[in-house]
């Protein structure tokens, strides 16, 4: 498939750092800028509008299907463009990527969704896998870990110190990727710290975007969420909310906001595993 639409932390580092190699013209448009300026993508309501909207944007930056992608950041600014996708694919003027901060929410509420054009892609943060490798840790010392662990042997004290070093490092960087990049380049944690303070804020700024009336039980939830984690049952108990009186299913929307936003995941509880699994199991709140 040609168009691909990703929930993503916040940008598509999968694509935008392999573009240079793959594609020769890349545009991105930020659709909340263009939303909060002229509108000009705003207004574009079929295919030739999106082409001419898209040369005078870039001018004579792009060429044809095989050497130029089209980024459109933070579609769900204009989720009409959603429908749209599936006419510029089925032309196949150009490729293109499709990403948005709660793009979750946005496929929900979408009465037209253009499947069978699209790719969907979730993006999570970097796992510890994954920050091995962005650390230039090759496949074959990580097959090598995979093996002594399987085997239950201990790795050589070499790989294992270095290994624990960088654990360490990924506890204060974590997975995002902002925060990453500027660990590889200058490893200064007190920029990093104001990275993920930064990212903090912003998922914050995005639940208010949501109506008033669910607003500030999103931000109290969301807020909760690191102290929650450090219990031991790792439950949300929402008579912290909203006192003793508040119930589960006061909350479902809000829940509901943060799953489907990519902010929070999803965990299934199953105290009677019977086949199939997911006959016996509840969602864990």
């Amino acid at each position: 498939m040609d168009t691909h639409w990703c929930q993503a932390n916040r940008k598509i580092i999968s694509y935008t750092t392999r573009r240079e190699k793959l594609f020769k013209n890349f545009i991105e448009i930020n659709l909340v800028e263009d939303s909060a300026g002229n509108r000009l993508v705003g207004k574009v309501k079929t295919t030739q509008d999106f082409y001419l909207t898209l040369a005078s944007l870039a001018g004579t930056s792009f060429g044809t299907r095989d050497d130029t992608l089209i980024f459109l950041d933070e579609i769900q600014q204009y989720p009409e463009l959603l429908t749209l996708l599936k006419f510029l694919r089925k032309e196949g003027r150009f490729r293109y990527v499709a990403s948005g901060s709660l793009l979750g929410i946005t496929l929900k509420k979408s009465t037209s969704i253009p499947l069978g054009s699209i790719e969907i892609v979730r993006m999570y943060q970097l796992d510890f896998e994954e920050f091995l490798i962005a650390n230039s840790i090759n496949s074959t010392v990580i097959e090598y870990l995979r093996e002594c662990l399987i085997t239950e042997r201990s790795p050589i004290s070499s790989i294992h110190e270095r290994l624990l070093d960088l654990f360490k490092k990924y506890l204060l960087v974590g997975g995002m990727p902002d925060a990453v990049h500027e660990f590889l380049e200058l490893q200064n944690i007190v920029k990093i710290r104001d990275i993920q303070n930064a990212i903090h804020e912003l998922y914050e700024l995005d639940a208010g975007k949501y109506d008033e009336e669910h607003r500030l039980k999103i931000k109290r939830i969301y807020e909760m969420i690191p102290s929650n984690m450090e219990n031991k049952k790792k439950r949300l108990f929402f008579n912290a909310i909203e006192g003793k009186k508040a119930r589960a299913s006061n909350f479902l929307e809000e829940i509901d906001y943060l799953t489907n936003s990519g902010i929070s995941l999803e965990v299934q509880s199953n105290t009677d595993p019977t086949f199939p699994l997911i006959q016996s199991s509840r969602k864990i709140s």
